[in-house]
C-alpha cells in the first residue's frame, strides 16, 4: 500500500483563508501529532511550527496585517522640483538648448527680460505666505543673479568660463598686448571726453557696438569648438569694448572718463 507523504505545515496552513486558519489552530492545539510519529517526514523547523500554530498563525496575520495598513505611493504624488543647477536652467523658454556648446552664446536679451519678468512675479516674496517667504527670497535673489549675468556679454563669456574652471573675472593679470587695440581705446575715451551732447557719441556708439558683437561672434565659435584659450582671450578683449560701452551710457558732460581694464 502505497504512503503518502503528509504536506507541511508551511504548505497547509498558507492554502486557507483567514477564517479557516483560525479554526485549525484551535483543532490542530487539541490533536499536535507526538514529534517521534514524524520522523523523517518533517523537518525539525516543521514540526516545531506545526506544534505551536498559535505563534505561527500569530506571526501570518501580523504581517498581513502590516501589508494592509501600508500605505501605498499616491499616483498624485511627484517629486519636489529640481533646483537650477546653472544660471541657463533658470530659463527654459528663452535659452532651450542651454550654455554651448550645446547652445549659442549670443542670446535674445529682450527673450530673456520677459520670461525674467514672468518668473520674479512668481517668486516675488510678496506673492508668498510667511511661511514660505524667505525661500521665496532666496529663489527671487537667484534669479536676478542669473538674469544680470546672462544679459551683459562679458559676464555671461566670464561665468561661462568659470563653468570650466577659469577664472577671467577677478584675475587682474589677464590683458592684451595689442597695440591696435590699445590705440581703439584711447580713441574711444578722447570722443567721450570731448563730447558736448549726446549727439557727439552717436557714431562712438555705434563702432563700439559693432566691436561688441564682434566678440560674441568670436566666442560663439570659441565656445563651440570648446576651445578655451580663445575664449578666454577674447572674454579679455571684450572687457574692454564693455567697458566703454558703460562709459557711454553713464555719460555726462564735463564727467571724467575712467576706463577700468
Amino acid at each position: 500500500m502505497p504512503t503518502h507523504k503528509l504536506p507541511t505545515a508551511t504548505w497547509w496552513l498558507s492554502s486557507l483563508c483567514v477564517r479557516c486558519r483560525l479554526r485549525a489552530q484551535r483543532v490542530t492545539a487539541t490533536n499536535v501529532v507526538p514529534t517521534a510519529q514524524l520522523s523523517g517526514r518533517f523537518t525539525p523547523a516543521t514540526t516545531v511550527a506545526f506544534q505551536q500554530p498559535q505563534r505561527f498563525l500569530s506571526s501570518t496575520r501580523q504581517l498581513w496585517s502590516a501589508s494592509q495598513s501600508t500605505p501605498s505611493p499616491s499616483p498624485e504624488t511627484s517629486p519636489p522640483p529640481t533646483r537650477p543647477r546653472i544660471h541657463y536652467d533658470f530659463f527654459p523658454e528663452s535659452l532651450p538648448d542651454g550654455p554651448p556648446p550645446a547652445g549659442h552664446f549670443p542670446i535674445d536679451v529682450r527673450a530673456l527680460r520677459r520670461e525674467f519678468l514672468k518668473l520674479q512675479a512668481r517668486a516675488h516674496p510678496d506673492m508668498h505666505p510667511p511661511e514660505t517667504k524667505a525661500a521665496a527670497e532666496g529663489t527671487s535673489a537667484l534669479i536676478n543673479e542669473a538674469y544680470r549675468t546672462l544679459a551683459n556679454p562679458l559676464l555671461r563669456a566670464q561665468y561661462l568660463l568659470s563653468l570650466r574652471g577659469v577664472d577671467v573675472a577677478t584675475d587682474e593679470t589677464l590683458k592684451i598686448e595689442e597695440p591696435a587695440l590699445l590705440m581703439d581705446v584711447l580713441e574711444a575715451r578722447e570722443d567721450i571726453e570731448a563730447a558736448e551732447s549726446e549727439a557727439d557719441l552717436q557714431e562712438t556708439r555705434a563702432i563700439n557696438d559693432e566691436r561688441i558683437a564682434t566678440s560674441e561672434a568670436e566666442l560663439e565659435r570659441a565656445f563651440r569648438n570648446d576651445d578655451v584659450e580663445a575664449a578666454k582671450r577674447e572674454a579679455v578683449r571684450l572687457r574692454y569694448w564693455v567697458n566703454i560701452k558703460e562709459s557711454l551710457d553713464n555719460w555726462e558732460r564735463g564727467k571724467p572718463i575712467v576706463l577700468e581694464h
